[in-house]
């Protein structure tokens, strides 16, 4: 059993927790019941406010509307304000303009073209709104009147910056210097930069803005009698100079060429005992043609647009082009009437041209591609006929030799170099010195199968072939003269000097190289004819040698003179 004194106080501490546990449960009760009061309080508070910004909100909305409807009519007053002062804008543009257009574009080009797009729009705006207006017509007028002075504008700076090229910028430009593995471009500024950016900015407004062409036509006409003056100039400048002091190229490129005196001469085409000032004078124009026009062509790029660019350079070379090609038929017409006079060394005019053309025809045709036909075919055309008339006086020289008359008083008197034989050897000496050009002009001729190659090497037997040809002819010519001669001594003595002549020339020079391509024995022959001629010539002394003999010589006492002997013989 449990004592009693245990049990009272477990008793007690049991009525002390629970009446613990019933204080904190009321102490639970009375805050529950705050916490409702004060969460019908909230609430209470929370439905007034709620009915206050429902309230407050009915009362806003209607002004924010109207205050929306406000700035909505306010913007829109702007906007009619705005529009209605650039309308008004455009019935004042001609006047607030009238001065500037009148002035014209020279030395406000910016300011002006401003002006001018002013004045386009107030076109526009008339046309679209109000095309009966009077406006309208003024603004057309003032427009059409702005465009005609940017023309007239573009027209004055072209003429008054244009100007030939010098003629020693234009010699320093085609010289070539072959002892240079990098070539020094002489730059050909044909306008002022400043000048160049007006002319490009007024071409690109009438391209764009003015819907003109005409600009182009002044443009070519303008341009193209200064790439004529230009040629011109250089022709003037190089007949003047080159017969005297011979000093053509600038004083830049004369030093250069001092500070290296090792340096060969700047290449020129032809050589002096072949060209006379009016054929070396051509030839340096058909370099020049070719320079400027690659300078023009790259010029007008910048300039006109590019589907009109090939068209307008085409017009633009057509003079100076013309101008080089009636002279070189000029001088294809000469050499024909030297034909005519049998004069052919005078022919050999045409090589030196020819080889020049047929050396640049590449970059001929490069600076004309895009030109019409007609163009690009001007320089065959010329190449042709001179190979014509070339090949036709190669013919004819070889037929004249062959034909030469034998007339006695024409024939030295001592058997020495007939006059033909000379003129023969000194015209395939010259000839040697275009050799490839003669080559493939007499291939040009050619109508078989194998010519359709013109190779180097068949070009080189036309030639060889032709020497002999023409030797052939000289020789049978020789030996018909020889017989003029009424003494076959004299005859031998005439053949031998010729014959000699014929062989040390072709072995001086390099003609025996060429002869040798198709005759491989041509210095033997030649060898053979001279011996020939030596053995007719000593049998002709053969009556003298026997009277020379110990068989017909008389005998002769000691101490007889020779004379006393003859005297007595014919006593």
């Amino acid at each position: 059993m449990i004592p009693t004194e245990d049990a009272s106080a477990r008793k007690r501490e049991i009525e002390e927790k629970l009446k613990q546990e019933q204080e904190t449960l009321s102490f639970i009760r009375e805050n529950l019941e705050k916490s409702d009061q004060l969460t019908k309080g909230m609430v209470s508070i929370l439905s007034s406010f709620e009915s206050r910004l429902m309230q407050l909100e009915n009362s806003i909305i209607p002004v924010h509307k109207q205050t929306e409807n406000l700035q909505r009519l306010q913007e829109n007053v702007d906007k009619t304000l705005s529009c209605m002062d650039h309308v008004i804008s455009y019935y004042h543009v001609a006047k607030d303009t009238d001065r500037i257009i009148r002035e014209g574009p020279t030395g406000r080009l910016d300011e002006y073209l401003s002006c001018i797009a002013k004045i386009q729009k107030a076109v526009e705006y008339f046309q679209d709104n109000n095309p009966d207006s009077p406006e309208l017509n003024t603004v057309k007028a003032r427009f059409e009147k702005g465009k005609e002075l940017l023309e007239a504008e573009f027209r004055s700076l072209l003429t008054r910056y244009s100007k030939p090229v010098p003629p020693i910028l234009i010699l320093d430009a085609i010289s070539v210097d072959e002892e240079l593995e990098v070539q020094e471009e002489v730059v050909l500024e044909h306008l002022p930069e400043a000048v160049l950016q007006d002319i490009i900015c007024i071409a690109g407004w009438l391209v764009e803005y003015g819907r003109n062409q005409d600009f182009m036509n002044v443009y070519f006409q303008i341009r193209s009698n200064q790439l004529d003056r230009s040629i011109k100039g250089l022709k003037d400048h190089f007949r003047k100079n080159s017969a005297s002091s011979g000093i053509l190229y600038s004083p830049a490129v004369q030093a250069k060429r001092k500070e290296t005196p090792t340096k060969k001469a700047p290449k020129r085409p032809g050589k002096d005992d072949v060209l006379d000032i009016e054929i070396d004078s051509y030839i340096h124009c058909i370099s020049a043609f070719v320079k400027l026009a690659q300078s023009e062509y790259a010029l007008l790029t910048e300039i006109i647009p590019e589907h009109h660019q090939k068209k307008t350079f085409d017009s633009l070379i057509q003079e100076a082009l013309d101008n080089l090609m009636l002279e070189g038929d000029n001088i294809v017409s000469a050499a024909r009437r030297a034909i005519m006079r049998h004069d052919y060394s005078a022919v050999l005019t045409i090589f030196p041209i020819l080889r020049h053309l047929k050396m640049n025809k590449s970059e001929f045709d490069s600076t004309l591609q895009g030109t019409a036909a007609s163009t690009k075919n001007k320089l065959p055309t010329l190449i042709t006929s001179m190979e014509t008339i070339g090949a036709k006086a190669l013919e004819e020289f070889a037929d004249s030799i062959k034909n030469d008359p034998d007339k006695e008083y024409n024939m030295p008197k001592d058997g020495t170099v007939h006059e033909l034989t000379s003129n023969a050897i000194l015209f395939l000496q010259q000839l040697l010195d275009f050799h490839e050009t003669a080559g493939a002009m007499l291939a040009s001729q050619e109508t078989s199968s194998s010519a359709s190659s013109y190779t180097s090497e068949f070009n080189k037997r036309l030639l060889s072939a032709y020497i002999c040809k023409v030797l052939g002819n000289l020789q049978l010519n020789l030996l018909s003269k020889s017989k003029v001669y009424e003494d076959s001594a004299l005859s031998a003595i005439f053949l031998h000097n010729n014959y000699n002549y014929i062989l040390k020339s072709l072995e001086k020079s390099e003609l025996i190289q060429l002869v040798t391509v198709t005759q491989k024995r041509a210095e033997t022959s030649y060898r053979e004819l001279i011996e020939q001629q030596i053995d007719t010539y000593q049998r002709s002394w053969l009556k003298v040698t026997e009277h020379l003999t110990d068989r017909n010589m008389p005998v002769f006492q000691p101490g007889t003179k020779v004379r006393s002997y003859y005297v007595a013989q014919t006593c």
